[in-house]
């Protein structure tokens, strides 16, 4: 691993025996436990995504804070407790660790927090579902931006392999590329040459870089470093064709969350998980079914991506 852990780290003994043999690993956020899906499906998703991972040989390590202690790698009874602890339990972001941790608190980490404790304990690949990023202002839809997103400068600052379906649909697609960018960040698509939008597999926005297999993804992260770049390497997956939604439905019910959420005065860590449950009423549960999808469809890639590491 490298350096010497802080202590509140704790590490599951499947984790870091795999570490240790230099056996794949892929890391897993938390934060769509606690925040991003309703119970029972958040326990059951969770579930899957680490079945999917030992399937192909890879140890699963979803990351998540237990009364203090960030666990990387957490055990049954754990996740079963980050599904259903309701409201009580924290979105922790990277700056927020340091307070869970004093506070003795518990809370999913989101993908900036999830980033910073798997590049601490020596994991280079990363699957989640879609990266934040500049958020619509509220007050003046659909003008202007901002609410930048700590997943950015994580991105632009943390060398891990990062698999997602883009950023979220709830944000300004163009002006979170555009960060990206200009923070030296490359962004792959793979095996598409746009970059999807979520729950539906293009924004429009065509991708400068495409990659069809693990193998050259592995080959441009192993460049990237060797040249002293310090980013990480966002793979860009669109969601399977049998998920995706319809484009237009899409805008339509973000549309209407973004209103409501303008209307109720909805702020700060708070209008990520309002606006994805709001989308998911407006669009009968559509939604839900999509995000399941190409969580596990990103998680199957990293963990192709992590045997080759």
């Amino acid at each position: 691993m490298g350096q010497e852990l802080p202590s509140a780290f704790v590490i599951s003994a499947e984790v870091s025996r795999a570490l240790e043999r230099k056996l794949p690993v892929v890391a897993l956020e938390s934060t769509l436990i606690t925040h991003g899906l309703p119970y029972p499906e958040n326990l059951s998703l969770a579930e899957e995504l680490e079945n999917a991972l030992r399937r192909q040989g890879v140890t699963p390590a979803t990351i998540g804070v237990i009364e203090g202690r960030v666990h990387v790698g957490l055990q049954p009874e754990e996740l079963q407790l980050l599904a259903t602890g309701g409201e009580k339990l924290l979105k922790i972001s990277q700056r927020d660790i340091s307070a869970a941790i004093t506070r003795l608190a518990s809370g999913g980490t989101t993908v900036a927090g999830t980033m910073y404790a798997a590049h601490r304990v020596g994991i280079r690949v990363f699957a989640t579902g879609g990266i934040g990023g500049v958020h619509f202002e509220l007050s003046r839809i659909p003008r202007g931006a901002s609410d930048l997103s700590a997943d950015l400068p994580a991105l632009a600052r943390i060398p891990m392999i990062v698999v997602c379906a883009g950023a979220k649909a709830i944000l300004d697609i163009q002006a979170t590329l555009e960060y990206l960018e200009t923070w030296s960040v490359p962004v792959v698509g793979y095996r598409s040459d746009v970059f999807p939008a979520f729950y539906t597999r293009s924004s429009g926005i065509k991708i400068g870089l495409r990659i069809d297999t693990p193998e050259e993804v592995v080959m441009l992260a192993r460049t990237h470093w060797e040249l002293g770049m310090s980013s990480a390497i966002l793979v860009a997956v669109p969601p399977p064709e049998e998920v995706a939604m319809d484009s237009e439905d899409v805008k339509n019910a973000i549309r209407q969350a973004l209103t409501d959420a303008s209307r109720e005065k909805i702020t700060g860590q708070a209008v990520s998980p309002y606006l994805l449950e709001k989308v998911r009423q407006h669009t009968g549960g559509e939604s839900l079914r999509a995000n399941m999808g190409l969580l596990l469809n990103n998680a199957e890639l990293a963990g192709q991506i992590a045997r080759v590491m």
